[in-house]
This record gives C-alpha cells, sequence and structure tokens, in this order.
C-alpha cells in the first residue's frame, strides 16, 4: 500500500479523553455543552484524521465491574458522549485502556456501537481476543492510517478467546509477538502505521527504560510512530530515524484534581506529518473543558517541552504562544 497517497496528511494525536463522572453529568445536563473550545475545535477538525483515546465506555447500561476489587473509579458518558467526538472530528478512538470495563460487557459493547453510529471508528477492544487485538485502518486525506492500540493494564480486563475485553500485554517484559503480526499486516494495507500504546503508571513525568526499549521495537516491528498515553502528564518526544515517539501525551479532556507541581492540567495535541514535520499544540484543561493554552500555562508547557524533549535528544522550536515544532538538533 505505500507509495498510494498523494499528498502528506496531517495527523492529530490526543490524549486521555474522560467523558465520564462530572464531564457526563455536565453532558446529561445539556447534550449540547460545549467541552472544546471553539479555537480548539477548529485546529483539531483541520487535521486530515484525528486519533485519541477514549477513557470511559459509552453507554446507559451496566454497574460498576467487580473485576477489580477496590476500584477507586468507575468512567461511564452517556450515549450523547459521542457527539463531543464528533465535534472535534474524532477519525478514531482508542477504547485500550483501563476504563474500557468499568461498567461491565454489555456496556463495553454499547461503546462499539455508538461510536460506529457517530461514524468513529474504535481499536484496542473488542467482544473477543481476535476482535480486541485487531488493527484498524481509516483515511486520513488521501492517505490510509492504520492504527494498532494496546493496554498494559490492568490484566483484570483482558479479552479472552470469547471473552470481551481489550488488547492487553506485558509490556514490561518484551513485545508480544501478535503485535509484531498486526502491525506488519497493517504495513501491506496502510500508507502509514501508528502504534498507540497505553502503558505505564499514572503521574509519571518520564517514559521509563522499558517504554523507550518498547517504542523502538514497536517502530521496527512497522510503526511509522508510536503515541503514548496513560500518565495524565505529558511526557517528552524523541525523534528516530524510524519515526517519532510521543511517549505520553497527557490529557486532553477530564474532570481531575490538579496536582500543582505535575500540571495535569495541561496536555499537547501532536500534528503528525509523517515524513515532514511534527509539531505540537499546548493544552489547558479548565474543569470540563479544555481550551489552547495561553500566558502562564503556555510558558509552562515550553519550559517542559525544552526539558522533557531536550532529555531525549530533541529540540523545540516555539512557533507561536501555543504551538511548537520538534526538531533534531541538527535541523
Amino acid at each position: 500500500m505505500r507509495g498510494v497517497a498523494t499528498q502528506t496528511p496531517t495527523i492529530g494525536l490526543l490524549g486521555d479523553v474522560m467523558l465520564g463522572r462530572k464531564v457526563a453529568e455536565r453532558l446529561a445536563g445539556d447534550p449540547s455543552a460545549e467541552l472544546w473550545s471553539p479555537r480548539l475545535r477548529d485546529v483539531c477538525r483541520s487535521c486530515d484524521a484525528l486519533v485519541l483515546n477514549l477513557e470511559c465506555c459509552v453507554s446507559a447500561r451496566g454497574a460498576p465491574t467487580s473485576l477489580i476489587p477496590g476500584k477507586p473509579f468507575f468512567f461511564r458518558a452517556p450515549p450523547s458522549g459521542v457527539e463531543a467526538l464528533r465535534t472535534i472530528g474524532a477519525s478514531l478512538a482508542s477504547v485500550a485502556n483501563n476504563h474500557a470495563l468499568d461498567f461491565g460487557a454489555d456496556a463495553l459493547a454499547d461503546t462499539f456501537l455508538h461510536l460506529e453510529a457517530a461514524r468513529i471508528s474504535s481499536v484496542g477492544a473488542g467482544l473477543d481476543l481476535e476482535g480486541a487485538r485487531r488493527g484498524a485502518v481509516v483515511q486520513a486525506g488521501s492517505a490510509r492510517l492504520g492504527v494498532v492500540a494496546l493496554s498494559d493494564h490492568p490484566a483484570e480486563f483482558a479479552a479472552g478467546a470469547t471473552r470481551p475485553g481489550v488488547a492487553h500485554a506485558d509490556l514490561r517484559r518484551e513485545l508480544p509477538d501478535w503485535i509484531r503480526a498486526e502491525l506488519g499486516r497493517l504495513r501491506s494495507s496502510a500508507d502509514y502505521v501508528l502504534a498507540f500504546p497505553h502503558w505505564g503508571p499514572n503521574m509519571s513525568a518520564r517514559p521509563a527504560r522499558w517504554q523507550r526499549d518498547r517504542a523502538h521495537e514497536l517502530l521496527a516491528a512497522g510503526a511509522d510512530a508510536v503515541a503514548g498515553h496513560s500518565a495524565h502528564v505529558f511526557h517528552g518526544i524523541e525523534l528516530t530515524p524510524r519515526g517519532p515517539v510521543l511517549y505520553d501525551l497527557g490529557d486532553a479532556l477530564d474532570d481531575y484534581a490538579v496536582d500543582p507541581k505535575l500540571r495535569n492540567d495541561l496536555g499537547v495535541l501532536a500534528l503528525w506529518r509523517p515524513g515532514d514535520r511534527l509539531e505540537v499544540v499546548g493544552l489547558h484543561l479548565d474543569f470540563c473543558r479544555t481550551d489552547l493554552a495561553a500566558g502562564e500555562h503556555a510558558d509552562w508547557i515550553a519550559g517542559r517541552l525544552q526539558l522533557a524533549c531536550g532529555a531525549l535528544g530533541a529540540v523545540v522550536r516555539r512557533l507561536d504562544e501555543a504551538r511548537f515544532a520538534i526538531v533534531s538538533p541538527e535541523v
């Protein structure tokens, strides 16, 4: 399939989009509630494709799961929640994360149906193991983008041969053969391939050694880029000869308490042009609503990017108040 695209697409990448809890209450009270600022919507909709991690199920059914005793948080969006994804032009939502089964298998099945009705592809979970592990291909301008999504936690949410769940992999040890096989399959049917893992612990400020190792293995196995999420804090970006690694995109929408040091209320939207350019746009998450970062928030993101990307050998060039180019030192 390589070489078919006539123009390099701009592919938007967002981290955790959480439409449950207080966000769900806002949507239940007003299904047309504005969760994204107009200027952020415009940036998202300018992309040829937009990929995000959906950090909840979408359903009116189910009860909090008992699969994980003592689980503290359960996230479920009302069916109207998919409109918030449509508003920003989402092409594909990963459901490979630790909240996909928060309200059981029926709610997960509903999530697939609501996304499909909104013409948003899903990946990373399924009604059985084969469906969960199967990557998805979406259109990105004149190109086709293949996406493999997986989660390294929790094991209790893993899909089985005939059991609904997520595409689970213990990435601390090794890259499983099924991921290599799926990346290879997508390379034969897509122009570009993205690995989109939900990995690592919450509130970590930098990638662990095992994440760096697995990222390079994902690129070697056929991915053109790796973009992770899970930490709720954005990490640095590494530019390799095979493609970029965005170790964690941070959060994109939620109702979470803010850590004043780690600043989980600040995230990034990545704008990836395969083989050409990588930019990031700073985001400021106000309670249940997200806007482009400005003022001191944009300055904090600029400083954090400089340190985090510099530690991984990349250079950050500030293009605008909240827009940054990530380049190699020699550029």
